[in-house]
């Protein structure tokens, strides 16, 4: 396909979006046509949407309104999760052409032969059980550090959640494809690598299409770390009960694996975490906890947390706070509870108000502020790496070291994607770390 036509791609949600939208743009590319900015005039724009929280349903509207204001003409695209949860809903929404669903959004050049405006969206949307095939992608060029994609679907039933019922079973990559993206990416000066998927603990599972593990999670971790030419590799949300001793021991000692855990709780209360279908109780999360700092005393560690889920007391959701309190750990993201349709959730007693859950979420997110300055302050006089971001921010540079800690210091286009050895020394008032560097 020859054209001189022109594309721009918006993400909402997560890593894996972000690594799925890079892909879906590549297939673009390749068919002749140019990709731009999403703040720039196009003829098709491509919205990667989400489902896990309202507020991302709630900006799709916002997003297809800015897209038209450029290009009252454009031919807008609907991708994603919310895309195969809630296609005829999409397909709805003024302006929107075409929505794709779980195993269509990899084929969209198919679909575009025809880029006159519709009177209402069109849909291609399978049955999520025919979402049984895998589809590698990795993100570069957007980034000075790029999200791999290892791994798919999930086969937890946990009651809050739809992501089984937007993207399928659970699914990976072949080892062999993983590591040859790896090298690709390596090839082209991205200095860090980010792995995600849905259930990435679950690695190995489905890797050539049947059920059992044909590897596991640990033996990707080790395979990678061989892989050369890469200076950082990043363990993105990883369930507790996946994460095993072995691989913590191994991250200890890696090359390249760098000692940053995000690992999703969701509630500090044995109750809730059996009410929501976690697949481990809070004795699991601490011992996880434990090792990773007796291994790496230096690690962040980030955690999400739910607040709100039905029959969350006051003193349950006091449980989590306490909890939350006296651990280890570097940071929080916070979710608020949303009634999501076709969960069990939904359906259950004890429904906490909407101002509670607004209260409590403030409260764990003014935790999470004092738990990053408190770790940033066991950091300051100590060395590390950092690798720079791309961007100006109001006259000054940032980037993250091994361990998460984000620092800045004043504008110089020459450190974009380079890595420094430096000594963070102190906070500034707005919460980043300067350094020295050595």
């Amino acid at each position: 396909m020859n054209t001189d036509k022109k594309v721009a791609f918006y993400t909402l949600g997560c890593k894996l979006n972000f690594s799925e939208t890079s892909t879906i743009a590549r297939s673009f590319q390749d068919e002749g046509f140019e990709r731009v900015d999403f703040e720039e005039k196009a003829d098709i724009y491509v919205i990667n949407t989400c489902s896990v929280t309202d507020n991302a349903d709630k900006r799709f509207k916002s997003i297809v309104k800015n897209a038209l204001k450029k290009n009252e003409d454009a031919f807008l695209i609907a991708v994603g999760c919310y895309a195969q949860l809630k296609p005829e809903e999409l397909a709805n929404v003024d302006g929107v052409d075409l929505v794709l669903g779980a195993t269509e959004k990899f084929k969209v050049t198919d679909y575009i032969n025809d880029l006159s405006k519709n009177d209402m969206g069109e849909v291609h949307s399978c049955e999520i059980s025919e979402a049984d095939f895998y589809v590698g992608s990795y993100s570069v060029g957007d980034r000075t550090r790029a999200f791999l994609k290892v791994q798919d679907g999930c086969d937890y039933k946990c009651t809050y959640c739809t992501i089984p019922l937007a993207r399928g079973i659970s699914r990976s990559d072949t080892l062999q494809n993983v590591l040859k993206n790896a090298e690709e990416i390596s090839q082209k000066n991205i200095k860090e690598i980010v792995l995600t998927g849905v259930n990435i603990g679950d690695y190995g599972k489905g890797e050539f299409g049947n059920k059992k593990h044909e590897h596991t999670f640990y033996e990707l971790v080790q395979a990678l770390d061989d892989v050369k030419g890469i200076h950082r590799l990043r363990i993105s949300s990883i369930e507790p009960n996946l994460l095993k001793n072995e691989t913590i021991d191994f991250v200890a000692n890696s090359k390249t694996f760098v000692p940053h855990f995000h690992i999703p709780l969701q509630s500090g209360s044995d109750t809730l975490l059996k009410l929501m279908k976690r697949r481990y109780l809070r004795q699991i999360y601490t011992d996880r906890v434990s090792e990773i700092k007796a291994k790496m005393p230096n690690a962040c560690i980030g955690v999400d947390v739910i607040v709100g889920f039905p029959g969350e007391t006051e003193e349950l959701f006091l449980e989590t706070y306490n909890y939350l309190n006296e651990m280890d750990i570097s940071y929080l993201h916070v979710f608020t509870y949303s009634e999501r349709p076709n969960t069990e959730a939904v359906e259950m007693d004890g429904v906490v108000s909407a101002n509670v859950r607004k209260k409590r979420s403030k409260m764990l997110r003014g935790l999470s502020v004092k738990k990053r300055r408190a770790f940033y302050e066991s950091q300051l006089q100590t060395e590390h790496t950092v690798l720079f971001e791309s961007e100006n921010k109001e006259g000054y540079i940032h980037g993250f070291t091994e361990n998460y800690v984000k620092v800045k210091t004043p504008w110089n286009p020459s450190l974009i994607n380079t890595i420094h050895n430096i000594k963070l020394t102190k906070i500034d008032e707005d919460g980043l770390v300067r350094f020295d560097f050595l």
